[in-house]
């Protein structure tokens, strides 16, 4: 099921969303809205990452051998 979002936009947005829906192959509004979504998802997932990769890198990680051992190291 879907749910309906209203959504305010100045002027020069609107127009910008309007144009992005023509010229950029968007079936809708909607579509380009998703879209955006979506893109924001993956570039949050890239951040998040990164975070991991530079936390590695500074040496915070333990290592596990477990499933068991990780829930165990959760709680710490």
């Amino acid at each position: 099921m879907r749910n309906i979002i209203n959504i305010s936009l100045p002027r020069a947005m609107a127009k910008q969303v309007n144009e992005a829906v023509k010229e950029g192959g968007f079936a809708s509004k909607s579509e380009f809205f998703r879209y955006l979504v979506r893109l924001w998802d993956e570039e949050k997932l890239y951040r998040d990452v990164m975070e991991g990769e530079r936390d590695i890198a500074a040496g915070r990680y333990r290592e596990v051998s477990s499933p068991e051992e990780l829930l165990v190291h959760d709680e710490d």
